[in-house]
C-alpha cells in the first residue's frame, strides 16, 4: 500500500451483487495541492510579478511593430549569414549523426553484454546530453576561434546525444534472431551489427536526423549570439542597435527557411517510415 493509501485508506463498497470490493480515493486533489504548492514556490523564488507583467506587456507589441513592415532593402546582407547558418546545421547533423552510431552500439544491452561498457556509454551521453548547445558553442568558440566552425561543433555535440539516445533505444526493439545466427556462423559482431540490425533501425534513424536537423537550423541561428556564426551575430547586433525593421527582415527570412526545410523533411520522413 502506497503513503497515499495510507493517508487515505480505500473504503469498501457493497455492489448489487453482494460483492464487496474496496474504492480507491481519488489522487487529483492532492496533485492539485501539490502543484498550487510548487507553483507558489516557483513564483517566491523567480520573483515573478504578474502586475509587471500586465502593465508591461504591451511594449511587446510595440517592438513587434516596429519589426513590422521589415526593412526589404537589408535582405541582401541576410543571404550569407543565413546560407552559413543551413551549412552549419547540415554539416554539424551529419557528423553528429554518423559519429553516434557505433557509441549507440555499445550502449545497447541486446549487443553489448558487458555491462560496464554499457552503463559507460550511456553515462556518456548522458554527460555529453546535459551540455547546453550556446555553452558548448561558446567553448568552441575559445578553442576553434569565432566563426562557424565553432557553430558547426556545437550542433554536432548536441546532435550527438540527442540522436544517440534515440538510437540505442530503437536497437533495443529489434528483432535479434538474425543478429545471433550471424553471430553463431563465425560473424564478428560489428558484421553482424552491420548486416542484421542496421538495415531494421534505418529508416527510423534517417527519419530522425531529417527531424534533428529540421531543430537545428532553428537552434543554429542563435550562436552567433556568442561568436559561433549564422544569422545570431546580425540578429545581435541589429537588436543591439535597435533596428528593428532589419530584426523583422531575419526573422522573416528565417521563418521561410525553416518552412521550407521542415515541408521538405517531412516530405522525406512519411516516405521512410
Amino acid at each position: 500500500m502506497s503513503f497515499y493509501d495510507k493517508l487515505f485508506p480505500p473504503k469498501r463498497i457493497t455492489l448489487p451483487n453482494g460483492k464487496s470490493v474496496q474504492q480507491y480515493r481519488s489522487r487529483g486533489p492532492a496533485a492539485a495541492v501539490i502543484l498550487i504548492a510548487l507553483t507558489a514556490l516557483s513564483v517566491k523564488i523567480t520573483g515573478f510579478n504578474m502586475e509587471v507583467l500586465i502593465r508591461r506587456i504591451n511594449e511587446f507589441f510595440v517592438i513587434l511593430g516596429q519589426m513590422f513592415p521589415p526593412k526589404w532593402s537589408y535582405m541582401p546582407q541576410v543571404w550569407k549569414p543565413l546560407f552559413d547558418t543551413i551549412k552549419m546545421s547540415l554539416l554539424g547533423s551529419v557528423l553528429g549523426s554518423v559519429l553516434v552510431v557505433p557509441f549507440a552500439m555499445l550502449a545497447s544491452t541486446n549487443v553489448i553484454r558487458s555491462r560496464a561498457v554499457v552503463s559507460g556509454m550511456r553515462l556518456f551521453l548522458s554527460i555529453v546530453r546535459t551540455l547546453p548547445t550556446l555553452v558548448t558553442a561558446l567553448i568552441a568558440t575559445y578553442i576553434f576561434g569565432l566563426g562557424t566552425l565553432a557553430g558547426t561543433t556545437a550542433i554536432a555535440v548536441f546532435t550527438f546525444a540527442y540522436i544517440g539516445k534515440i538510437l540505442y533505444e530503437e536497437i533495443e526493439t529489434v528483432d535479434m534472431g538474425a543478429f545471433e545466427a550471424m553471430e553463431a556462423m563465425g560473424a564478428t559482431k560489428v558484421r553482424a551489427f552491420i548486416s542484421a540490425i542496421v538495415p531494421q533501425v534505418l529508416p527510423s534513424y534517417l527519419s530522425n536526423c531529417l527531424f534533428c536537423f529540421e531543430g537545428n537550423v532553428r537552434y543554429a541561428s542563435i550562436l552567433g549570439y556568442v561568436g559561433a556564426g549564422g544569422l545570431g551575430l546580425i540578429l545581435n547586433e541589429k537588436i543591439g542597435w535597435r533596428e528593428y525593421s532589419s530584426v523583422g527582415m531575419i526573422l522573416i527570412a528565417l521563418f521561410v527557411t525553416v518552412f521550407v526545410i521542415e515541408t521538405l523533411s517531412r516530405a522525406a520522413r512519411r516516405k521512410l517510415v
